[in-house]
Formats: C-alpha cells, structure tokens, sequence
C-alpha cells in the first residue's frame, strides 16, 4: 500500500492492530543520540522490523517531542521505548532480563568485525552511539561483539540510524527468513 506524506503522519492504529504486530526479540539501544530527527528515525525503523524495545539513555531525548514525532510518523506511539539514564544500565538491565542475549555495538574500533560476517543469532540488542564520538569504551567493552560498516571513500562514517539500518536488515536476513 503506498501512502502520501498526510497519510503516513496520521496513521492511527488500533489496539487490535498494535497487539498484532509481530514483536522480534530483538532491542535497540540509543546511547546519547542527540539528533531528534535520528531518534525518530530509529523509531520508524524499528516499527519497520518489529524490534521488541528501545532503550533511549543519557542525552537522548525522549517522546513526546514535534521532531521525533515527525520523522518518526508517529511510530513512537506503539513502538515499545523506555528512557534508563545511562547505557551502562540498560546493557545491565537487558542482561538481567534476558540473560541470553547478545549485547552488539554498531561503531568503528580495532576489535570491530565486518557487519555482514558476524553470527547473529536471536535475542539480540544492537547499541549505537552519538552521531559525533560514538559510544565510550566503557560501553563497547560491555559489548559481546562490535560490528563495524565498510568505508570504502574518503568519509568515515555513516549517519547513526543509517548504519542501524543496515545492520538490523542483516539481523532480519540471519535469523528471521
């Protein structure tokens, strides 16, 4: 079905829609992104493959807000979130929770493996950090695995929600088809 930009901004579920949606145990976690627009983003993106929960830490601003309610047409209304003041505490959190989960951070680091190469496997929870100086050492070694994008030109990143993107899509392609 394609929408307009009116269609997609008022789109408004039922409960009985809401309950429908297929949840995958999969958790993203935002650790300080500061752009509202990514936030969003990440927000219709996760709509997008149903992913169980966002943890939204430190800095991260929160719903309701105009800007994230706009880039992320208003997924933010059914998309499971919940705002813990540190990624530390959300890694710790997640772990008691569900003890059997992978803790992956999507950054650039010398112990980072290519994103397409690693074995994903369900539950999973993906962390991405500030679009500027990523996440801290402290949270990557908390991680189970650190996954990186290639960079094949003169840039050396991506766009945070643009990077989750890739990475939850091989999630997807791995373990759920």
């Amino acid at each position: 079905m394609k929408l307009n930009s009116e269609e997609l901004r008022t789109t408004t579920p039922t409960e009985k829609d809401i309950q429908s949606i297929k949840r995958n145990e999969i958790y993203v976690v935002l650790d300080n992104v500061l752009d509202t627009y990514n936030v969003g983003a990440i927000f219709r993106l996760a709509d997008a493959v149903g992913v169980r929960k966002i943890y939204l830490c430190g800095g991260t601003e929160t719903p309701p807000n105009s800007k994230i309610k706009k880039a992320s047409v208003n997924t933010w209304q059914w998309t499971n979130w919940e705002y813990v003041p540190t990624t530390i505490e959300a890694i710790e959190k997640i772990r008691k929770e569900i003890p059997s989960i992978t803790v992956i951070a999507v950054e650039l680091d010398t112990k980072s493996v290519p994103y397409d190469t690693f074995n994903y496997q369900l539950p999973i929870a993906l962390i991405v950090g500030h679009e500027t100086t990523g996440s801290p050492q402290e949270v990557l070694e908390k991680c189970d695995a650190i996954v990186e994008l290639p960079m094949l030109g003169i840039n050396t990143s991506l766009n945070v929600m643009v990077s989750l993107g890739i990475v939850l899509y091989k999630v997807v392609e791995k373990t759920l088809t």
